[in-house]
């Protein structure tokens, strides 16, 4: 009897096949097998493009001379031993002479059109295929799914997109790799690792880097003042030259204070207007991940996981891995079936409850057939959720969805935003008021009207005021200054990251804005988070807290580059960009790989001139606290001897728990025995980091040990976790709209 073989990306997503299939299905060593199909997966990626050296065994040395390596036609091998053992069994089910066609069935998108690609090209299969779309992983959408299986051949311009993706990584990192490590090898411990995608996120977080160190602050001073009308009505504000708050000396804020102070003031101006705040749109991949940071400190990777496991496992939302934040049209009539079951769970009701009262549900915002090419927008799927089976961190990404899904059908929230100005000796004082009318969309997340939503900044808090009127008397009840100092810009957390590799370096906060630039990013929704974790990998950036922190390493890499393009946000955004026309069948696949290869022969050959005597120097770290000889940095560490003099012993070893020690630490031990400030960068056995204050110490055998100087090393306790911001359990703050 003819069979379907059916290839998945994941043995759960092939046991999901089998609730809808025709069965039974018996279960085999790498398959599943019933009447009527076989069930098979990738595993991930089994094949990949393999190595220089499998070309030709002269690329196991790395030579200038051979650059760049471009192939005629690019090999694939098998992963590893553990991908062999599953390959072999996807091989023998494709060879069977009772399987008459094969279903590609592995993740809707690019990534898994290449895994199936790959694996169907190095297993020399020939028959016909066809493909399973999915963006929900539900029954009903897995059943409905088979019954709309597309032929292969449609996906072909999916496809190559997905080899030249493949295929360009290749040869413009490969080639970039090698040419800066022959060059750098005496400057750089290891490969100097370079990437088409990598290195222009490098270069947006170094030079905000170089930006901070090259930052100088500067004092200035700020002017309060407390104010009471009749009755006890009480209200602050802050003085202003004009637009401007900050004063540029203590005298002059002095002089500000000693003038108004027992005056009587008057308000000379009192406005109040509306403003109306629009729900957020749907969620993205890269949206998600961005608010997940931002709320709970999640990384990419970790908001990816959860997002994956709500998929696949508790089948409670739709395909995460998509850059669209709209719905289709023909989804429009499964609103509110969804709205209706995720209402059964009380923290839903209400709002649940008022979008399905509407009678027409408001969709302009909602509904763009247009700006949906792979997958709609991550929301609730239409079945039962049984929230109680899922983890702390699935719940929260649950959470964030629902409350989203259900805020885009609520009308505006409504503000009424005042602002006061307090003439006292001719001195100006503003204030500024805000109070929420009608709660909206924001209601969805707890928030009522009248909340005070207060943030403190150089032009002042909002406040909530009292009753005021213009040309109202006040008394100055107290008038103070303060002496502030400039800061220098934030380092990028992982959320900041996420928006400005999104918008290829550029600072975009109006989210339809954001939307037109989508398609001309660095990377993709699918691939951000790896592309993060490859940056902390190889060493070029540490986690501190939320901040992600370039090492030196990675900003000596971005400054040796220079300006070369392979920095530029702005041309890896037009590479996305023209990966998306072949995608869609508007740009050939030929001439975006010729311009690949122009490019990698002009970058190894500009590297080579670039780079071909550029020394960094070693670190001199001044005389060692035992003998007086200098500490020199060398490949492993910090010490006393070289060649020409054993010195004395001393050393401070680089490597200490996942983190190479920086010479500015070593600097610090040598000085004082010890950091005055925590050290980032560590890892714990679970792979998460923690930061933690060094100490230098003496064994008994003489041999120096450097330690962590903290509470719980002394104990003999594990490194602490790194920690969840104290909001992490709050259900939500939504992200402005605007």
């Amino acid at each position: 009897m003819a069979k379907t073989l059916v290839i998945a990306e994941k043995p759960s997503v092939g046991r999901d096949f089998t609730r809808v299939l025709p069965g039974p299905f018996e279960k085999h060593e790498g398959y599943l097998e019933g009447p009527e199909h076989i069930i098979t997966w990738a595993v991930g990626h089994l094949v990949q493009l393999a190595d220089p050296e499998e070309y030709d065994p002269k690329f196991k040395k790395w030579r200038m001379a051979d650059l760049p390596i471009v192939p005629d036609s690019f090999r694939l091998v098998v992963r590893d031993e553990r991908s062999k053992k599953q390959m072999n069994v996807v091989k023998r089910q494709l060879g069977r002479s009772e399987v008459e066609r094969v279903v590609n069935a592995c993740d809707a998108g690019r990534e898994g059109e290449l895994i199936f690609a790959y694996l169907y090209e190095k297993a020399g299969a020939k028959k016909p295929v066809q493909r399973l779309w999915l963006s929900s992983m539900t029954a009903a959408a897995i059943e409905d799914a088979f019954g709309r299986l597309r032929p292969g051949a449609d996906l072909a311009s999916l496809e190559a997109a997905a080899r030249s993706r493949s295929e360009a990584d290749w040869i413009v990192g490969m080639n970039a790799t090698r040419a800066a490590t022959i060059r750098l090898r005496s400057s750089f411990d290891g490969a100097v690792s370079l990437g088409r995608v990598q290195t222009p996120t490098l270069a947006i977080l170094a030079r905000r880097e170089e930006e901070i160190r090259a930052f100088i602050p500067e004092p200035y001073w700020l002017v309060d003042a407390s104010f009471g009308a009749s009755e006890d009505r009480r209200y602050e504000g802050r003085y202003h030259a004009k637009a401007q708050p900050r004063l540029a000396s203590a005298e002059e804020a002095a002089a500000i204070v000693a003038a108004c102070r027992g005056q009587r003031g008057e308000i000379t101006k009192l406005e109040k207007t509306e403003r109306r705040e629009r729900s957020p749109l749907l969620y993205d991949l890269t949206s998600l991940q961005r608010e997940a940071n931002s709320r709970f400190g999640f990384s990419a990777r970790r908001t990816l996981g959860a997002a994956q496991r709500l998929y696949e496992e508790h089948k409670a939302l739709t395909y995460p891995r998509t850059n669209s934040r709209f719905l289709t049209g023909d989804m429009a009539g499964e609103i509110k079936p969804t709205v209706a079951l995720v209402g059964r769970r009380p923290e839903y009701a209400k709002a649940a409850k008022y979008v399905a009262s509407l009678d027409l549900l408001p969709l302009g915002r909602v509904v763009n057939d247009e700006k949906v090419e792979d997958h709609h927008a991550i929301i609730p799927t239409k079945s039962e959720h049984n929230v109680e089976k899922m983890g702390e961190d699935d719940r929260r990404i649950y959470d964030m969805v629902v409350r989203r899904f259900l805020a885009i059908f609520h009308p505006e929230a409504v503000f009424e935003n005042t602002r006061v100005e307090t003439t006292v000796a001719q001195h100006v004082f503003r204030t500024r008021g805000k109070v929420m009318l009608v709660p909206g969309w924001r209601g969805v997340y707890g928030e009522e009207a009248d909340s005070e939503r207060s943030g403190e900044d150089d032009e002042g808090r909002e406040q909530q005021l009292p009753r005021l009127e213009k040309g109202e008397d006040v008394e100055t009840r107290e008038v103070r200054s303060e002496e502030k100092e400039t800061k220098p810009p934030r380092r990028y957390s992982e959320g900041a990251l996420l928006a400005a590799m999104e918008t290829a370096g550029k600072l975009v906060e109006e989210e339809e804005l954001r939307e037109a630039m989508k398609d001309s990013g660095i990377g993709t929704p699918a691939t951000r988070a790896a592309i993060i974790e490859r940056l902390l990998q190889v060493g070029y950036v540490e986690r501190d807290g939320r901040s992600l922190v370039v090492t030196e390493k990675g900003l000596n890499v971005v400054r040796l580059l220079g300006e070369h393009p392979l920095t530029s946000p702005d041309l890896t955004g037009s590479w996305e960009h023209r990966l998306g026309k072949i995608e869609g069948g508007a740009e050939s696949r030929e001439q975006f790989m010729a311009d690949i290869v122009k490019f990698a022969q002009s970058t190894v050959g500009e590297l080579d001139v670039k780079l071909k005597d550029v020394r960094i120097p070693r670190a001199n770290l001044g005389p060692c606290p035992v003998c007086g000889h200098d500490i020199m940095e060398n490949r492993k560490g910090y010490s006393c001897w070289s060649r020409e003099d054993p010195g004395c012993g001393f050393v401070i070893w680089k490597s200490k728990a996942g983190k190479q020690l920086p010479a500015s630490a070593a600097r610090e031990l040598i000085a004082t025995g010890r950091t005055e400030k925590p050290v980032t960068g560590f890892k714990g056995r679970s792979g998460r980091s923690f930061r933690a204050r060094l100490a230098l110490s003496q064994t008994e055998e003489g041999k120096w040990r450097v330690e962590f100087d903290e509470p719980w090393a002394k104990e003999g306790a594990k490194p602490p976790e790194a920690e969840e911001p104290e909001s992490a359990a709050a259900p939500a703050e939504p992200a402005a709209a605007a």
